[in-house]
């Protein structure tokens, strides 16, 4: 194909992207090596955690063509999940209910995306014939934030999330990794000035600085990823907050300018987006994986979850429902959940009041 054709290919991608339910295609190259600094400084900081893929597969996310030979372009789409349009912190406020990220209260998104850049690779063959591809979303090592930003979708905020100033940071992203020399588009410029918002409101302090995250403090590393006890110093600080943590995108001033999502895939199940600690806290292993079939959730497993809302628990108020629900679980066949348990009861005990010196 000559110039003229791959702009015109482009142009036709895009309008089939559009149909497909995403709202934004746009165009990277595979270099990755501005962003190869940055990264290795994070590893040697240690600041992945438990994450130790981050590092093993290090070589990979830098050289991202290696991840599907002959890819000459990376593209990216955004597809938006948000379906409130209230940015109120007032949940992470409700410290009888549980709060679980928005991103992973409807069915996980991963399957549908990846659907979706199937069908639209299957439209691009239909129309040019036979080309190399293999779609990404968030299943492999590549920096899909970094190769966003390269390509114009937004820039990578304070809160190291991807930010547009035309529909805030609520949407997922995925990749279709093409051998067709398509034309890139030019990177957009940041635009979070002196604000501060983010870095300010973070919970657990996980910022080091401006999109310097540590992840061994951020509640949705302490609550998703890591396998074993939650640093008892930084429980209190974790809130209702069981699955994930919103506080840095709540805030966000661009955040005003949010798409509402019209994928019903997305819609709450099963109250996750009301209901009260006691009520998750009670679920069985069986109504556990019924329940959050399809969902993002399973990442924790049934013993994560009890031991998140354990934490929940012991940071709501001392009521009846509350204790009630601990002592249920006081006796529970895994050590991790008891250990929780027993912290989050003492939380409840009364203190001792210093004395008045005479």
């Amino acid at each position: 194909m000559n110039d003229t054709e791959l702009h015109q290919l482009l142009t036709q991608i895009r309008d089939w992207a559009r149909e497909l339910g995403f709202q934004q295609l746009t165009v990277s190259d595979l270099d990755m090596q501005d962003y190869a600094d940055h990264l290795d400084d994070w590893l040697a900081r240690g600041d992945h955690g438990e994450m130790e893929y981050m590092a093993r597969h290090r070589d990979l996310r830098v050289k991202p063509a290696e991840l599907h030979p002959g890819s000459l372009r990376a593209l990216c789409v955004r597809m938006d999940y948000s379906l409130l349009e209230d940015q109120s912190l007032k949940p992470v406020l409700d410290r009888e209910n549980a709060y679980i990220s928005r991103y992973a209260r409807g069915r996980d998104y991963h399957k549908l995306i990846r659907k979706r850049l199937q069908q639209l690779a299957t439209r691009i063959s239909e129309h040019i014939g036979e080309f190399g591809y293999r779609a990404f979303v968030d299943s492999a090592p590549v920096m899909e934030r970094a190769l966003a930003e390269k390509s114009g979708m937004g820039w990578i905020g304070k809160n190291t999330m991807l930010l547009n100033k035309k529909a805030g940071s609520w949407f997922f992203l995925g990749e279709l990794f093409t051998d067709l020399p398509l034309p890139v588009d030019p990177p957009d410029s940041a635009h979070c000035g002196s604000c501060s918002a983010c870095l300010d409101i973070c919970p657990t302090q996980a910022f080091r600085g401006p999109n310097q995250l540590d992840a061994r403090r951020c509640i949705s590393y302490l609550t998703i990823e890591l396998q074993g006890s939650i640093p008892q110093e930084l429980r209190p600080m974790i809130g209702n907050r069981v699955f994930g943590c919103d506080d840095c995108q709540l805030i966000c001033p661009w955040n005003k300018f949010t798409h509402l999502s019209k994928e019903t895939d997305f819609a709450p199940r099963h109250g996750l987006d009301n209901s009260s600690l006691a009520t998750l806290f009670s679920w069985t292993e069986q109504e556990f994986l019924d329940r959050t079939a399809g969902s993002a959730i399973r990442r924790t497993g049934y013993e994560g979850w009890l031991r998140n809302i354990a934490v929940g628990l012991g940071n709501a108020p001392s009521t009846i429902p509350v204790i009630e629900a601990l002592k249920s679980r006081v006796n529970h066949e895994s050590p991790l959940v008891r250990e929780h348990v027993q912290w989050a009861l003492h939380q409840h005990q009364p203190q001792p009041q210093p004395q008045p010196q005479e």
